[in-house]
């Protein structure tokens, strides 16, 4: 006979397996965090000089002809002194970072071996526009977004701001000399002058200056003829996102000189398109200024799938208790007071440093066709024993405790190395 529950009368039950509470939650937060954000852009722009490019990919792989290792990537060229460096770097940037990044690897390899890829690229587009000898120069500020980890890069004066869950976190660093005291010390170590610009009668005006040329920036790609203590070292910084969402906005100086990171961000709150909250952060910028400067915005906006009909930046979902208390505890977890308990990103990886040695570790990839190793910056075949390292001495001095760890740098690359810290003078290793 049949119990209402389904079992005959007289057998005994078979219960399932218990699965501890923390299992159940941990499975429940993996499976959200691999589902990926829903990406949406849009691109607004007020010319000045002409002099400001944007780059949109939202189709790159990491594994050729893989649809499941999709990336985006996003991007700001501030020009300066023509548009020349500006397009170089537009056109060829992306390209040498991914150069950079070892063949095949697993997408969490190849999102920790990024940030070096992201050095290496940019020290790459920086000395092959310099070979061409054309004396113009741009900020950089470019966004690489995988599923929920996003990797930006910058030089100069361009900004990427998140607007998170009413969290607004500045995910790039200013190299302006008159706000950034740690790069006014560096370019005078490394031999360049800072001050305002002189006038007759010896009065001083305007924003402070690197001499010579006149740069009011501390990092660039380009500028050859302002010297090599401006560097194109990029700040790098990796987080991932809580899969709440967010809206990331990158701009030009245009934008940041008129409106604060988050006077920015609560100016386009609400709006749903990103292509409306661009416009309307460009429309607000040439209120507060007027039109100054090349004036560049894109927003990108990250929707969590369920959310996908939601305006950005979407709201966070309520979670219980004691998923409140797990992401409490998680690394780097940013918060507000409205928000308390509720993550909004986790810190991956951040370095500034302007030192090629405390950017591209100690490790050496080999060429896989010949055994050869590889320069970490160009990517010419060097043989170990021609190769410099990077830790080492100057050009003419390479000696030291760490000589002989890799990464190893061909004979030009060593120089502008020497030449970006101070240790030769300007020019090449054949003048």
């Amino acid at each position: 006979m049949k119990q209402p529950n389904g079992h005959v009368a007289g057998q005994s039950r078979v219960l399932p397996p218990m699965v501890p509470l923390a299992s159940l939650l941990a499975y429940e937060l993996k499976n959200d965090v691999e589902e990926n954000p829903i990406l949406r852009c849009g691109l607004a722009l007020q010319p000045r000089k002409g002099e400001d490019f944007a780059l949109i990919n939202t189709n790159c792989q990491r594994l050729q002809d893989d649809g499941s290792s999709t990336f985006a990537v996003f991007g700001i060229f501030d020009g300066h002194n023509g548009s020349a460096a500006a397009i170089y770097s537009k056109e060829n940037l992306l390209n040498d970072i991914l150069s950079a990044i070892p063949p095949r690897l697993k997408r969490d390899e190849w999102l920790a071996a990024l940030p070096r890829a992201m050095v290496a690229g940019f020290m790459k587009t920086d000395k092959e526009f310099q070979a061409r000898e054309q004396t113009s120069g741009t900020t950089v500020t470019i966004v690489v977004v995988d599923g929920w980890t996003i990797t930006v890069a910058s030089v100069g004066d361009s900004r990427c701001v998140l607007d998170s869950q009413e969290v607004v976190s500045t995910l790039t660093v200013d190299h302006r000399l008159d706000s950034n005291v740690e790069e006014r010390v560096r370019v005078k170590a490394s031999g360049g002058e800072v001050g305002r610009l002189i006038i007759t009668g010896g009065a001083e005006i305007g924003p402070l200056r690197v001499w010579p040329g006149g740069l009011c920036l501390s990092r660039s790609i380009g500028d050859m003829d302002v010297g090599e203590f401006i560097v194109p070292i990029p700040h790098v910084k990796q987080i991932k996102l809580s899969n709440a969402g967010g809206r990331l906005i990158i701009a030009s100086d245009g934008v940041w000189d008129a409106l604060s990171s988050e006077k920015a961000a609560i100016c386009c709150r609400g709006l749903q398109q990103p292509e409306l909250a661009a416009k309307h952060i460009v429309k607000e910028t040439l209120r507060t200024r007027g039109l100054r400067d090349d004036t560049t915005c894109l927003v990108v906006d990250l929707v969590p799938p369920s959310n996908s009909q939601h305006a950005a930046p979407p709201v966070k979902k309520k979670k219980s208790s004691l998923q409140r208390i797990l992401f409490w505890r998680r690394k780097g977890t940013r918060l507000s007071g409205a928000l308390s308990g509720v993550p909004v990103m986790e810190q991956l990886f951040e370095e500034g440093s302007a030192m090629l040695a405390d950017r591209l570790g100690t490790v050496s990839y080999p060429d896989g066709r010949n055994g050869l190793f590889l320069c970490a910056i160009c990517h010419c075949d060097i043989e170990s024993h021609d190769g410099i390292s990077v830790h080492a001495g100057s050009f003419f001095a390479a000696n030291g405790p760490r000589s002989m760890e890799g990464p190893f740098l061909c004979v030009t690359c060593k120089w502008k190395q020497d030449a970006m810290e101070g240790k030769q003078p300007r020019g090449g290793p054949s003048d």
